[in-house]
């Protein structure tokens, strides 16, 4: 188990070199160190405050989610989210997203599949937000159509951006459709009924045969779909559906701001509050595409894509991009690692065994 952990990271850091290669292939390296050795580092420390206060929030809301099904302290939720995200930086898959549900089985015996539906609940709120923001940004700035930059097979661009944030959309109606479907108990009673009414299609087979189906598929799967829909009891109370929408708005309001604070360090990144917020909707967009793990390269291609609407350089954009995502994504390892640390979870053990068993 443990050897397959190595191979996955080893191989996530070599797919994270390669996309940056291909990320900053049109940069010139030397021009590049030396905007690096120019920036102001001190700004990083305000910036890693409000990146904690940021996954903090994000714990409150996820606490909120759960506990409409099972109560835990903050704490409880802080630590499991954290893990998730560290993982997300550094194997491949997203299987963090699988490991939060996970350490919640192990150490609050919360049901796997009810901490799976609330990670899905979460993200409806964020996607959510996006899709607002993405809304607010396209009223709002003028994308170039004939700015284009080629990330691999990617070409990130304003069909692109539209591409993604059409998918995303659609991503967001599903979630929508599937937690209402699953959280009412008349839709639900149909959705267990029908599965129920498996065995009677298959009216040639004889009764045992029938029995057997009933008992090895068609129980478990309803037993799925209650276990599903108690992650997603947070519908029936309106207030903290209110409570958690508000929070979601702190917590990309708080995000940008991480990433204008380091911005104020950067030389040639002159932009305000509001353009940072429109670059970090459209890195966030692009990064929703397939990649790597922690986003290398497809984070700092989509960053250079959005500072070039507001007249950045390349050079700028590339530096600027590079260490805000590297402030970013270790801020998280770093929690992360501490979190592991403190609830004694095997990282690998979390990342590999629960996944297989799903």
């Amino acid at each position: 188990m443990k050897n397959k952990a190595i191979i996955s990271l080893i191989l996530g850091i070599i797919l994270s070199a390669l996309a940056l290669y291909l990320a900053f292939k049109n940069v010139p390296f030397p021009e590049l160190i030396i905007y690096l050795a120019s920036i102001n580092y001190l700004w990083i420390i305000p910036s890693v405050v409000v990146i904690f206060i940021v996954f903090a929030i994000r714990a409150y809301r996820w606490q909120i989610i759960l506990e409409s099904a099972h109560k835990i302290g903050f704490w409880q939720a802080f630590h499991p989210l954290m893990i998730g995200f560290m993982i997300n930086c550094v194997l491949p898959g997203r299987v963090g997203e699988l490991a939060r549900p996970a350490v919640l089985l192990k150490k609050e015996k919360v049901p796997f599949l009810t901490g799976l539906a609330t990670v899905a609940a979460e993200r409806v709120f964020d996607v959510g937000i996006l899709m607002v923001l993405f809304v607010v940004l396209f009223a709002t700035v003028k994308i170039d159509p004939g700015l284009d930059i080629t990330f691999g097979n990617y070409h990130l661009n304003q069909k692109t951006l539209i591409m993604v944030g059409r998918s995303m959309l659609q991503l967001f109606l599903v979630l929508i459709a599937g937690i209402i479907m699953v959280s009412f108990d008349k839709t639900r009673k149909v959705i267990n009924n029908a599965v129920m009414a498996i065995p009677s299609v298959f009216f040639f087979s004889g009764p045992s045969f029938k029995l057997k189906l009933q008992q090895k598929i068609c129980l478990p799967l309803v037993g799925f779909v209650e276990n599903f829909a108690t992650g997603f009891t947070l519908v029936k109370y309106p207030t903290k559906i209110y409570i958690c929408t508000g929070l979601s708005i702190v917590i990309w309001g708080l995000s940008a701001l991480s990433w204008y604070i380091v911005a104020l360090g950067c030389p040639g990144i002159e932009l305000s509050f509001k353009e940072i917020t429109a670059v970090m909707i459209i890195v966030c967009f692009f990064i929703a595409l397939p990649s790597v793990p922690g986003f290398w390269g497809i984070w700092e291609a989509g960053g250079v894509f959005a500072l070039a609407l507001f007249g950045v350089s390349a050079k700028d954009a590339a530096g600027f991009t590079l260490v805000n995502h590297a402030v970013q994504v270790f801020t998280v390892i770093v929690i992360g690692l501490i979190s592991s640390l403190v609830t004694s979870v095997n990282i690998w053990q979390v990342s590999y065994e629960d996944r297989e068993s799903t």
